[in-house]
């Protein structure tokens, strides 16, 4: 909302804040924890299953000819060390990616839109807004059944390729996403902090609009 309403609606503690952050971020609590959100039930659910699909299909890029050779030379012994940083890179990658998806994909915003155009009792506004989450759904699966068409061919053809470097890959892929699952619970506190120190005085408006670009992440 903006700066002037949040001053005079939002009056939730630094805890309320938390938690409701934690709800709309973190995957298994968004995805099947029953909230009272304008999300289709559905789209969370298949967006869970699809984000563990862009973390599997990301980590397989990094399994190159250097590491699959590293692999080799170590015997097939699992160097957590020496694949940390390629864990992490996918792990950052996927979650920008998740994020952007997530962005056109889901119809909360579009939804609340509609509610606030039904105040002002504009049938013509409300027929675009639902025209446009129409076009989102639809979108979203013709795009995420390309994408999980497109991971298949590419995970099938390196299985095939590299057989016994399938368990490095999974186990990559099942570490970072660990790390999505906690990820959340550690970053929500930063834009706690600045949305409740920027709503104790009316003069912060800057620091509550950094606030709304950093809980994007």
């Amino acid at each position: 909302m903006p700066y002037k309403d949040a001053i005079k609606i939002d009056k939730r503690s630094y805890f309320d804040y938390y938690i409701s952050l934690i709800k709309t971020k973190h995957p298994i609590i968004f995805s099947f924890y029953p909230i009272k959100d304008y999300n289709s039930k559905i789209i969370k659910i298949d967006l869970f299953f699809l984000s563990f699909s862009i973390y599997y299909f990301i980590n397989s890029f990094f399994f190159d000819e250097k590491v699959i050779h590293k692999i080799y030379k170590e015997e097939g012994i699992y160097n957590f060390i020496y694949l940390i940083p390629f864990i992490l890179y996918s792990f950052i990658i996927s979650h920008f990616i998740f994020i952007i998806v997530k962005y056109f994909s889901l119809s909360e915003k579009n939804i609340c839109e509609v509610r606030y155009i039904c105040i002002r009792k504009s049938d013509n506004s409300i027929y675009k807004v639902k025209r446009c989450i129409t076009i989102k759904y639809i979108c979203f699966y013709i795009l995420g059944l390309l994408f999980l068409l497109l991971f298949w061919l590419s995970l099938a053809s390196f299985g095939a390729v590299y057989q016994n470097t399938q368990v490095f890959l999974i186990k990559n892929t099942l570490i970072s996403f660990v790390f999505s699952l906690i990820y959340p619970f550690i970053i929500n506190f930063i834009p706690c902090f600045f949305r409740i120190y920027s709503l104790k005085k009316s003069n912060r408006e800057c620091i509550y609009k950094i606030n709304n670009i950093i809980q994007l992440i």
